[in-house]
């Protein structure tokens, strides 16, 4: 029964392994997480550009380790079309810490995140049937106090 118990798990995290999205770090901006120490999922993108479908929701699974506590955060989410940011409606600007879970991913935590603790960020958002059919950057960070940057990536994506 062990060795069954320790093959599942296994095969569970080859799967979570599997399932990360391809992401890079955010050129302009020196997270306080670096993103290869993240692991991201971005559902039905396991390499980009990331097909978003209008009229859908994507979530997000974020999984990262912060290295110092951190009382608050925020999430700054935009669209980098054509060398202009345009932000995602109801999500940019918003707290994040609602969205922040333990380690196994079912069980909330909220803020503050202290370090050395992993978490779980879960968000998911929905793909407007008013955002044009194109191609674009996604922008995805979040934000501790006085807009200190904690994890930040982009993905190319293409709405649908």
């Amino acid at each position: 029964m062990k060795s069954l118990f320790v093959v599942l798990l296994a095969l569970n995290c080859l799967y979570l392994y599997a399932e990360a999205t391809d992401v890079s770090a955010c050129p302009s901006t020196k997270s306080l997480v670096p993103v290869t120490e993240n692991t991201i999922d971005i559902s039905n993108c396991s390499k980009p550009p990331c097909k978003l479908k209008r009229k859908t929701k994507v979530s997000i699974n974020q999984k990262f380790t912060p290295t110092e506590d951190i009382k608050t955060l925020t999430t700054t989410v935009y669209a980098q079309v054509l060398s202009l940011p345009l932000p995602f409606i109801g999500v940019d600007g918003t707290g994040a810490c609602d969205f922040i879970y333990a380690e196994d991913g079912e069980t909330k935590a909220g803020c503050p995140l202290k370090a050395g603790v992993p978490v779980v960020y879960k968000r998911e958002f929905p793909v407007l049937e008013i955002y044009p059919k194109m191609s674009l950057v996604v922008h995805w960070e979040l934000q501790g106090r006085g807009s200190k940057s904690i994890t930040c990536f982009e993905v190319p994506a293409k709405i649908v």
